[in-house]
């Protein structure tokens, strides 16, 4: 069921560690922070970063995940372990570099099937360009695209999910946005590619995001859901609701209606500000809780489908405070 399984961001938990080691803090293994992880009430499951979390023994994390009480969601793909991969991992220049990546990427993959994980999450941040005159845009495509697809054929059975955001570290991404990413996706046409919509990055690529939810639905498929927040001029990584709560409930509602039952997850950064992070977690865990309950009523209310398909926006906001605040609608 929709909303039952809740992960979150595993390197949260390196924030304000003195409140949770109060002896002394100790070196912030995965190990360690695991363990924290595993005190937050109501989460279910970690993603683990590739090769950081778990590249070099996945069986001795998966046995510390579990006796935390937890479950392994899904892996993400990091590209930090060569010094080159700042020019582009796919699309790096040199095809030596390039197939360096791609194949740390398959290393991510055969990792993450010997733990019965099928979902491995690419964001290619490195993919992209910083100056007029540095890129030769349809070899990078193209490169892109080949990088893509070799991975994605290297198991069928792992689904491959592609996070877009409109820039950092390079100051434009291939993948920039919603449309880039379904492209490249339309042009693989492989049934194990997906998107992960990660609801900051959607703020800032200057998009809707039950919009793009529909659009994604429509022409691929959902295979991850970030929540945080921001002011849609970075990604902040805040707490969810804080900021875009009409929007959060509406992407929420169009996911449900769309059927997308998968795990809900926090990329939401305690860390940058220094706040508690098993207690910001609980507090998104609660906040996504009740939206959800709302989303629901939405859900049952003939009336707001009939306002949605007559764009009438003083009726739906009507019935949407009524459901969220409990007004009467006169």
């Amino acid at each position: 069921m929709f909303g039952e399984k809740i992960a979150t961001r595993l390197n949260s938990f390196a924030s304000k560690p003195h409140i949770f080691w109060k002896n002394e803090i100790p070196l912030l293994t995965t190990d360690k922070l695991i363990e924290r992880a595993g005190t937050v009430k109501g989460l279910t499951d970690l993603d683990l970063n590739y090769p950081d979390h778990a590249g070099d023994n996945p069986d001795h994390i998966l046995k510390v995940i579990q006796d935390n009480g937890l479950g392994v969601n899904g892996f993400a793909m990091r590209y930090y372990s060569n010094p080159a991969f700042k020019l582009g991992a796919f699309t790096n220049p040199d095809k030596r570099v390039r197939q360096e990546a791609i194949d740390l990427t398959k290393e991510g993959i055969d990792a993450a099937r010997k733990l019965n994980v099928n979902l491995m999450t690419i964001w290619l941040g490195q993919d992209g360009f910083d100056y007029g005159f540095q890129a030769n845009y349809k070899k990078m495509w193209q490169d892109e695209i080949d990088g893509i697809q070799e991975v994605a054929l290297h198991d069928k059975e792992c689904q491959i999910s592609i996070e877009y955001k409109p820039n950092e570290p390079r100051a434009y991404s291939l993948l920039s946005n919603l449309s880039s990413t379904l492209l490249a996706i339309k042009e693989i046409d492989l049934s194990n590619l997906g998107v992960t919509l990660d609801f900051a990055h959607i703020l800032y690529a200057d998009e809707q995001p039950a919009f793009s939810a529909a659009m994604v639905s429509r022409n691929s498929k959902i295979l991850g859901l970030h929540l945080n927040d921001g002011y849609g001029k970075r990604d902040d990584g805040l707490m969810v609701g804080s900021v875009h709560q009409l929007a959060t409930i509406e992407l929420l509602y169009q996911v449900y209606k769309d059927g997308y039952d998968g795990t809900i997850y926090f990329d939401t950064f305690p860390d940058a500000s220094g706040l508690d992070p098993v207690k910001e977690c609980e507090t998104n865990i609660r906040t996504v809780k009740t939206m959800l309950k709302v989303v629901k009523k939405l859900s049952d209310d003939n009336h707001l489908s009939q306002a949605m398909e007559n764009q009438d926006a003083v009726t739906s906001n009507k019935i949407f405070n009524k459901a969220l605040y409990n007004l009467n609608s006169d």
